[in-house]
């Protein structure tokens, strides 16, 4: 008996002695190479400079693209949120991300199609030489986007059940997609193109160097079709042109200060009239204008970056997942 209870206090010095370890470990997975349908219990990380493909995965935590790393998922679903670092890459095809979706200032970029996210960030560019893009197809975001730079396209039946807020953006496009929120476009390089879109809230368009046009018929970009607005609409101090074609705007429409002078078809539908300039004032900053630049399209730069990113996980491997 005695012998017994000196075992059990040696056991308890012991414990005593020892720091109690959490009920559950912080763990971290590392992903180089590729993996298929299993479930990955805790945060997944992608370590810089290397490739990580996944098909059908399940990742319970928090996801992490460091620095010029890549992340290529298809049919997946990811239950926290995805930071990308400074050349940082995410392809998510098919796939759900329960939380937010974040690129970094110099992020290469975040390519979203068939799939679902929470809210979207992309951080302002910085000092980094690197221009980041946002191009989602048929997909749903759960929240905002919050573009600071590169490029920006919300295409095919998009959903934001949110607001989109641009600032400093190359450009910033929507096309055949739905905004629930607010939808604002400042300070663009090469502005913003809306076609074959609605927007519910209010659309406010200012400071943008490169044109703005809502619907078809404009310099930017081939369309269909015009928009629907369902609140005022707010197009100021923007050089390159200003066309409004084909549109319902369940609100009032306000053109003022552009150069040159809005053009403002006479097939839009505008429920609480236009405010413009004063023919004089339109016509003198008119002659100093600078025509718009038509849009090319720069989903190339996705494509290639997937393939390479595939190759590479594929090269590396099975990943120990």
């Amino acid at each position: 008996m005695r012998k017994k209870l000196a075992v059990f206090a040696a056991a308890g010095l012991l414990a005593g002695l020892i720091p109690a370890l959490p009920a559950t470990a912080a763990l971290v997975t590392h992903c180089i190479g590729t993996g298929g349908a299993v479930t990955v219990p805790n945060d997944l990380l992608v370590p810089a400079n290397e490739s990580c493909s996944l098909t059908g995965t399940i990742v319970t935590g928090n996801i992490t693209v460091q620095a010029g790393a890549n992340l290529v998922v298809s049919g997946g679903k990811f239950s926290g949120e995805v930071r990308v670092a400074g050349n940082g890459y995410l392809d998510a095809s098919t796939t759900t991300i329960d939380g937010p979706v974040i690129l970094a200032a110099g992020g290469y970029g975040v390519f979203l199609k068939d799939a679902s996210s929470g809210a979207v960030t992309v951080r302002a560019k910085g000092t980094t030489t690197i221009d980041s893009f946002l191009f989602v197809e048929n997909s749903t975001i759960a929240g905002n986007v919050s573009a600071q730079a590169g490029e920006v396209r919300l295409d095919q039946n998009t959903q934001v059940t949110g607001s989109v807020n641009s600032t400093g953006s190359y450009y910033t496009d929507v096309h055949d997609s739905f905004v629930d929120g607010t939808l604002s476009v400042l300070n663009s390089a090469t502005g913003s193109v809306i076609c074959g879109s609605s927007v519910r809230g209010k659309a406010t368009f200012a400071g943008n160097l490169g044109g703005v046009q809502l619907g078809p018929n404009g310099p930017l970009d081939s369309c269909a079709s015009g928009g629907f607005f369902g609140k005022d609409v707010s197009v100021t101090s923007t050089t390159g042109g200003v066309t409004v074609d084909d549109n319902i705007i369940d609100g009032a429409l306000t053109a003022t200060g552009n150069n040159p002078a809005a053009q403002i078809a006479s097939n839009n539908r505008i429920r609480r009239g236009v405010v413009t300039d004063g023919a004089a004032a339109a016509a003198a900053r008119s002659a100093a204008a600078r025509p718009a630049a038509p849009r090319t399209d720069d989903t190339a730069k996705a494509e290639e970056r997937r393939s390479d990113a595939v190759q590479e996980a594929t090269a590396a491997g099975p990943a120990d997942l």
